[in-house]
């Protein structure tokens, strides 16, 4: 019998939950189970706990005070049912006591009354059958918050990753010596960059093309902007008479370049409007102009140049660079003044062994899983307003394990225990984890 059930069982129930709790030291069986867990999101309360086996529970909700009851029969509990710490939410204590025939009653106190839904989840990944059950605040969707928060925050927005394979249609750029095209090879990459990142939680990618076809230089800068990208990835793939010059190479935009920008954005704002970093340029007076124009191409610079030192540090883990810096030249691509951009030379296919490796799907997914991994560091160290990045919280995907996301988010596995009430490794898909500041404060 699971859910809420009918005022006759709940009048039953409330004597029978009125039993004692056990001493600390009696409460749980300690065992391979290992202990209760229990996690907040912004949606609900989730409590899980260790189970022997497959075992039925009759779950039922009590009033005055608040609380969720839990029967499970003889035999059915494996570890500890005490959370080593119980993160702050609706969940104000877990009891446990013994009953007739060595059946356990689980009792969790809420601070308001709660719908509770449950349901097993069998053993996976060395850990056995669990009950987890989830709390939402009565009457609502929402999980019981502890305070009542003045206005609701907004929801935190997803950063877009513009993604850009060079080349394309009548353009093919270089070719290699077995005649591989630079815009078909940029293109696979791409594709596979974008899936990356429209999977990793909190991403979403653009692409400036999905095709065989061209786009003007310009055209993509200007897609990238109309998406409000927070990163603009551009994809090529290098030649150099000498045939053996090889591996990846990353641009950002030059100063020189960036200065011959800013006099053609200063010239146009005059005829037209223009809107740099959130501002109007048209409106404003030559010189205001001018300085807010500089202003927004110098953050925007360092963040390119930020952004392009975690790509090609990632660039290095999987093969060879060319350049151990990264580099800095005109690219047209690159002189949007309000959005970070980076141009990647992911290998030279001037160089046979490097074309083979281009047309390789194995490489081209090592190629952009590092890409991904140096763009996530960045938004990590550099998260961008009202985003889930400066949120600090990350849904948990299934394969990901808490050591991983400690290293991602650049915390120790023992602070992220911590700010979240675990014990051990053992996380599950789907829950949201609180993320706590590194050591000084940075993001």
């Amino acid at each position: 019998m699971r859910g809420i059930v009918g005022s006759l069982w709940a009048t039953v129930a409330l004597a029978a939950v009125l039993v004692p709790a056990a001493p600390a030291a009696a409460v749980g069986q300690a065992g391979a189970g290992g202990a209760a867990r229990v996690s907040v999101t912004r949606d609900h309360t989730r409590v899980v706990l260790p189970l022997a086996g497959r075992s039925r529970h009759t779950l039922f909700t009590l009033q005055r005070p608040a609380r969720v009851v839990i029967d499970l029969p003889a035999g059915a509990v494996a570890g500890d049912l005490r959370p080593p710490r119980l993160p702050v939410g609706v969940v104000s204590g877990i009891r446990s006591a013994p009953r007739r025939g060595g059946a356990r009653r689980v009792v969790l106190d809420v601070r308001a009354p709660v719908r509770a839904r449950s349901f097993l989840l069998a053993p996976r990944g060395g850990r056995g059958w669990r009950l987890v059950v989830d709390l939402t605040a009565a009457g609502t969707a929402r999980a019981v918050p502890v305070k009542r928060a003045a206005p609701r925050a907004r929801r935190a927005r997803t950063v877009i990753v513009a993604i850009d394979p060079g080349h394309g249609g009548e353009d093919p750029g270089a070719r290699g010596p077995r005649g591989t095209r630079e815009k078909d090879v940029t293109l696979a990459i791409a594709r596979r960059l974008a899936a990356l990142v429209n999977r990793e939680p909190g991403m979403r990618a653009v692409l400036t093309r999905s095709g065989d076809y061209y786009v003007g230089l310009r055209r993509r800068m200007a897609i990238a902007r109309k998406a409000k990208a927070d990163l603009f990835v551009s994809l090529h793939a290098d030649a150099y008479r000498n045939r053996r010059a090889r591996g990846a190479s990353v641009y950002v935009l030059s100063q020189r370049g960036a200065s011959s920008e800013a006099a053609r954005w200063l010239a146009r704002s005059e005829n037209a409007s223009e809107r740099v970093g959130g501002v109007d340029l048209d409106d404003k007076g030559p010189v205001l102009a001018s300085v807010l124009l500089d202003l927004s191409q110098n953050a925007t610079l360092d963040a390119s140049m930020e952004a392009a030192r975690d790509v090609l540090a990632q660039l290095g883990r999987v093969g060879r660079v060319h350049r151990r810096r990264v580099e800095q030249a005109g690219f047209m691509v690159l002189k949007s003044p309000d959005v970070p951009s980076m141009l990647i030379e992911t290998a030279f296919i001037s160089n046979p062994r490097e074309e083979r490796e281009l047309r390789s799907r194995a490489y081209q997914a090592r190629i952009a899983r590092a890409v991904l991994r140096g763009i996530r560091a960045y938004f990590v160290r550099r998260a961008p307003a009202g985003t889930r990045f400066a949120a600090r919280e990350h849904r948990i995907t299934p394969g990901e394990t808490l050591s991983g996301i400690a290293q991602r988010y650049r915390v120790s596995v023992q602070r992220l225990r911590v700010a979240n009430g675990l014990q051990g490794e053992h996380i599950e898909p789907g829950e949201v984890l609180r993320i706590p500041r590194a050591a000084g404060g940075s993001t």
